[in-house]
């Protein structure tokens, strides 16, 4: 990919986030907010009500008054937002009875966001395969660039956000790099230092030299000339596994935020970038909020 020819920052005006209720979900909604008054914008807070067979009428649905789940639904998000408070930021609420996905799919394009958030509570492994995760249906499927906050992202205190270091982690494919737009925009947008790693694969020592300077190489290429008169370029190869490596490399550098590209369907190691399981990972165990972009 050739480098971006000048810098251009990205809004993100309309930030929806999707909410369980959990305690996660709070503190993904204060990333979500903190986002939203950067840019003046608003945010959408929603929940979608999984629908329930028991609850079946082959006459049409039942009306609010008479449905309990949907009732307990309510209770819950107006408890929610009474708890997490969101002060002055703009603000709209959104409950839709349907399956998970397809729901928020159609709020994004209701309400033209550019930003979906979400928090998850970090299963993987094999817990993952069992049980699913909300967050992955939402990253693997979502057009608009989406914001998660796992189990091990700190409460953000004072209520604004303000990335100073940023890791962008790529293997410099198409894929890879349709993330890049953001990680720039916001470093711009912060005056952030913004690493970009690759992670290359483990090979003896005596060739690391000659592969490290070529992946630099080839990092410094995807990057505008003149991105240090508005950002902190820096660029890092490593030659490790690549969940272990990025994790490593953020917490080095105590990293605020990671950007990533990501493709749509699971695929194997050897055939995408960043396969699902290598995501969900990060995802999972990351102490700073992913911002994934799907190519």
């Amino acid at each position: 990919m050739e480098a971006l020819q000048t810098s251009t920052r990205i809004a993100l005006t309309n930030v929806l986030l999707a909410t369980d209720f959990e305690d996660v979900s709070g503190r993904a909604l204060a990333y979500a907010a903190a986002v939203a008054r950067e840019f003046a914008g608003t945010v959408f807070v929603a929940h979608v009500v999984s629908p329930d067979p028991y609850l079946a009428n082959p006459l049409g649905p039942l009306p609010p008054e008479d449905d309990r789940v949907w009732q307990i639904a309510q209770e819950k998000f107006d408890e929610f937002l009474f708890t997490h408070a969101l002060g002055d930021t703009p603000h709209k609420e959104i409950m839709r009875r349907g399956e998970l996905w397809p729901a928020l799919s159609q709020m994004v394009a209701d309400n033209k966001i550019d930003l979906l958030v979400t928090g998850t509570h970090g299963r993987h492994g094999l817990k993952r395969l069992l049980l699913g995760s909300q967050a992955e249906i939402i990253y693997r499927q979502a057009r608009c660039p989406v914001l998660t906050v796992g189990p091990h992202v700190a409460p953000l205190e004072g209520g604004e956000w303000h990335p100073k270091q940023i890791l962008f982690p790529t293997d410099c494919s198409e894929d890879s790099t349709h993330a890049l737009p953001y990680a720039l925009s916001i470093a711009e947008q912060h005056e952030a230092t913004l690493t970009l790693l690759q992670m290359e694969p483990l090979v003896p020592w005596q060739y690391q030299k000659s592969e490290g300077t070529m992946a630099e190489k080839a990092l410094r290429a995807l990057v505008p000339a003149d991105a240090e008169a508005w950002c902190k370029p820096e660029y890092v190869v490593g030659f490790e596994f690549p969940v272990e490596g990025i994790l490593q490399v953020a917490k080095e550098r105590n990293a605020d935020l990671i950007v990533m590209g990501v493709r749509k369907a699971a695929m194997t190691a050897m055939a995408a970038h960043m396969p699902w399981p290598i995501a969900c990972e990060i995802v999972s165990r990351a102490a700073c909020p992913v911002l994934t972009v799907r190519g």
